[in-house]
């Protein structure tokens, strides 16, 4: 989950060439393991699924707890952490059991722990923003998990998604850098532009129209106009994330996954989406209707 979309490293000018054989080592060990995962599906899936999501849980919290994130097994995690992490486990785990509606639960009550663990701390740690963590690390993978486990079209499902937030990531980078023009969120992203946002869209919207083909669709229409919204919700994932590691005046959220940072900056956009097409799926029974 966490190694897919933001994995490909752009080969940015005056990169060091350390940091970029960095990169490409790390996508070149973490991309097969979630790609074959989730082609597998089912407990290989939600195991992966479930290390990246309590490493988001992680860094979520020892961000707000004002550290300075290298590795969870050469510092010691807050209690307000180890709960958070724990309960998106359990949720990952009750998920792919197919107990979507415990997995909530254990999110619930997972965040009320957090909250109140980082509450009885000397000075209370921001506990509204550690229980914000819980639902931020755990909705996203609930989703995914349920998402690849739907009967004949969870991994096409998955493929879609993940190739959209592709499309849109390199549609915006490739606008942005062509064309720039106005800031679409200046003093949370300096580097984001309104063109950049369009040209997500359009690889979105293009993808959407491929995945019907393949898909064999009776109509391309309706999953190019949701791929095209998706790329919007992409967008603000992405600068939702930003947002919150600017206010607590971080660059990466730790340094986790060499020459690339945290899970949670390769992943913002990805959790987002995941999100939209969960709730979509579950609650409106709007996701079949796309893969058929």
């Amino acid at each position: 989950m966490a190694a897919t979309a933001g994995m490909a490293p752009h080969a940015e000018a005056g990169a060091p060439s350390g940091a970029l054989r960095q990169r490409f080592i790390s996508a070149a060990v973490l991309l097969p393991i979630a790609f074959g995962a989730a082609w597998l599906g089912g407990a290989w899936w939600a195991l992966v699924v479930g290390i990246f999501a309590m490493a988001m849980a992680w860094e979520w919290s020892g961000i707000c707890d004002g550290q300075t994130l290298t590795h969870p097994f050469n510092q010691a995690i807050a209690p307000a952490g180890l709960a958070a992490m724990v309960a998106v486990a359990c949720a990952v785990g009750l998920t792919g059991a197919g107990a979507v509606p415990l997995a909530l639960a254990s999110l619930a009550l997972g965040a009320i722990a957090a909250a109140l663990l980082a509450q009885g701390k000397q000075g209370g740690k921001r506990p509204g923003w550690q229980a914000l963590g819980v639902a931020y690390a755990g909705l996203p993978s609930v989703a995914i998990v349920w998402i690849r486990a739907q009967p004949g079209d969870g991994l096409a499902a998955l493929a879609w998604m993940l190739s959209l937030v592709i499309a849109v990531d390199t549609g915006a980078y490739a606008a942005g850098r062509s064309i720039g023009g106005s800031k679409l969120a200046p003093r949370i992203s300096p580097k984001k532009t309104w063109a950049g946002l369009g040209g997500g869209i359009a690889g979105a919207m293009l993808i959407g129209a491929v995945s019907a083909f393949l898909l064999e669709l009776p109509r391309v229409l309706p999953l190019v106009l949701v791929s095209g919204a998706l790329a919007v919700v992409e967008q603000a994932g992405d600068l939702a994330e930003s947002a919150f590691k600017r206010r607590f005046g971080v660059k990466d959220s730790s340094q986790l996954i060499p020459g690339h940072g945290g899970v949670l900056d390769r992943v913002d956009g990805w959790l987002a989406v995941s999100i939209a097409v969960g709730a979509a799926g579950y609650f409106l029974g709007g996701f079949a209707g796309w893969m058929r």
